[in-house]
């Protein structure tokens, strides 16, 4: 885990400083409240429906169990006791006092943390693959990549009021597990003929309201070349990105506008002048980096059998057949620990559980968690012989929940039970396909399938990517939920489609049964959800969810299709 120097301190121990002038010159009425939006915003400082909304970056997911008991103390000092995991790698704390936040700033940055560009028309938060530098099927560890691009984008001076906000991944494995071809800029870590590392780039993706594939913009880039090239599709469309239109600024739109062509010529002719200049990754610089990331001290370990049987009537099963996943060195495992217990919100974390997790960290994995994009933690390098022991502490906590990939672990924003954005709730429709679908046995029996919920057209949940995808939509300011079917993630990433009209809140527990229905009458041995789905089609799902419908109580939202 990468360890900031006195350069890194020094830098947060000025940017919370600013923070405090700022929020002390706006109270005093020295600065407006329009003045101060977009700097609080690079603090990841909102104000949201009921309250103001901190947002905490936690750099490509990555999170030391100290960093976790800083956040369990904060979570009591000045909020709720508990926090919110995004997908984006963030947590957010949804009730602290505006007044406070500076306190709050200065509290993490004791452990090295801060809310710097989680919000506002900045390079955002870094993602990558939670499995990153365990997964068997990895080609190289993306993380030191990641820490690169931090290091280069925290206070870029060029790219600090971009036209909008700019996403970028990373993936360093054979599949997907980043979302890479849904970013701004998605970064593939590959070997060319000679062995050589380098990138295939992505750019000009996206979901939100005009959700977008990124296409391939370079096949091959060679890894010294990684923030040139960076700076130089960032220059691009700094230059040319739309300014006059907010649901038009994104890179999408502009790669769209440009036609792929045209804009890879853009990107090749700026970065021409950049090409081996001063941005160039030297071996030396790239090592630097990389040795923060150097294995942990693992055991030599022979004994690899299995854990468990194919008996279901052990609950330990369960939790090893959906929670545990392969591991490169011999006699480890990774493990999910799922934020998704029925009741409780996707993402949410009670202080509680923080301070148990990070002792559970300390004592199964090295003193480390990871963040992902659906919303969980990983302890990324438990010893399989460990994994009793470990379910048994996670269970009282309530974070053994052995759904994982499963239906009701659902992706699911705050919705509009907190975010000013919302056009609906989101939470209720979570609790109630939970309550639909509990029994463990037939959500075992149904296999996988992906379920994301968004309250709004931004898609902070990612229903785009989801097998079902659930969309709040807004009907003369009453909430009703558009159904999209057939998204997917990983290196076939595949937008859903909207079914049609959009639904009542009450009839969508009753949809996802119907869809449930059709894909086991029709699946083959075996055949997960999305498979069975793109075998027939949308037709038969659509007749089944509108069946007995009532059709007055319809939305008329449209039937867009995301294909």
């Amino acid at each position: 885990m990468y360890r900031y120097d006195a350069i890194d301190r020094q830098l947060l121990k000025e940017r919370v400083a600013q923070h405090r002038g700022q929020i002390e010159r706006n109270l005093a009425g020295l600065l407006s409240d329009e003045e101060l939006r977009p700097i609080r915003l690079q603090n990841g400082l909102y104000i949201e429906r009921h309250a103001p909304m901190l947002r905490v970056a936690i750099p490509y997911g990555q999170l030391s169990s100290t960093q976790l008991r800083k956040l369990a103390e904060i979570s009591r000092r000045y909020d709720r006791r508990s926090g919110h995991f995004t997908t984006r790698h963030n947590m957010q704390f949804n009730w602290p006092e505006f007044g406070k936040t500076p306190d709050i700033l200065e509290e993490l940055s004791t452990v090295d943390m801060h809310g710097i560009q989680s919000s506002g028309s900045c390079i955002r938060n870094i993602t990558t693959d939670p499995f990153a530098g365990v997964a068997p099927d990895e080609r190289e560890d993306p993380r030191p990549y990641c820490e690169l691009l931090r290091q280069w984008s925290t206070f870029h001076p060029e790219f600090s009021f971009l036209p909008r906000k700019f996403k970028i991944a990373v993936s360093g494995g054979a599949e997907d597990r980043a979302v890479v071809r849904t970013h701004d800029l998605g970064l593939e870590v590959i070997k060319n003929d000679a062995g050589e590392t380098g990138f295939r780039v992505f750019s000009g993706g996206g979901m939100g309201r005009t959700p977008m594939i990124g296409p391939v913009v370079r096949d091959f880039l060679p890894r010294a070349h990684l923030l040139s090239y960076a700076e130089a599709l960032l220059r691009v469309y700094n230059r040319h990105g739309r300014r006059d239109n907010l649901y038009k600024a994104r890179i999408k739109i502009l790669v769209a506008a440009l036609g792929v062509d045209e804009f890879i010529r853009e990107v090749e002719n700026e970065w021409a002048t950049l090409k081996d200049g001063p941005s160039t990754l030297t071996d030396a610089e790239f090592d630097r980096v990389a040795r923060h990331f150097a294995p942990p001290p693992y055991e030599a370990l022979t004994d690899d059998a299995p854990l468990f049987t194919d008996d279901t009537r052990d609950p330990f099963a369960p939790w090893i057949a959906r929670n545990v996943f392969p591991h490169r060195v011999p006699g480890y495992a990774a493990i999910v620990v799922s934020l998704k217990a029925p009741g409780c919100p996707p993402g949410d974390i009670t202080a509680i559980q923080m301070d148990a997790l990070a002792d559970l960290a300390d004592r199964f994995s090295f003193g480390e968690l990871r963040v992902g994009h659906e919303q969980n933690l990983v302890l990324a390098d438990v010893r399989r012989r460990d994994l009793p022991a470990l379910w048994k502490a996670l269970l009282p906590l309530g974070l053994a929940t052995p759904t994982v990939g499963l239906l009701t672990d659902t992706i699911s924003c705050p919705g509009g039970d907190y975010c000013s954005l919302a056009n609906a709730r989101s939470l209720p429709l979570v609790k109630a396909i939970q309550e639909r679908f509990d029994d463990p046995e037939r959500l075992r029996a149904i296999g996988e399938v992906s379920l994301n919920i968004s309250g709004c057209m931004n898609s902070c949940a990612h229903h785009h990517v989801a097998n079902i995808g659930i969309l709040g939509v807004d009907r003369n300011d009453e909430e009703y939920y558009q159904v999209s079917l057939g998204g997917r993630q990983g290196n076939r990433t595949k937008f859903g489609r909207v079914i049609g009209p959009a639904f009542p809140p009450e009839e969508i527990p009753d949809v996802v049964e119907a869809l449930i229905e059709v894909y086991i009458e029709n699946r083959r041995p075996s055949e997960p959800f999305i498979d069975t789905f793109e075998r027939l089609g949308v037709e038969p799902f659509r007749v089944r969810a509108y069946r007995g419908r009532d059709k007055s109580k319809l939305a008329q939202t449209g039937n867009v299709s995301h294909d």
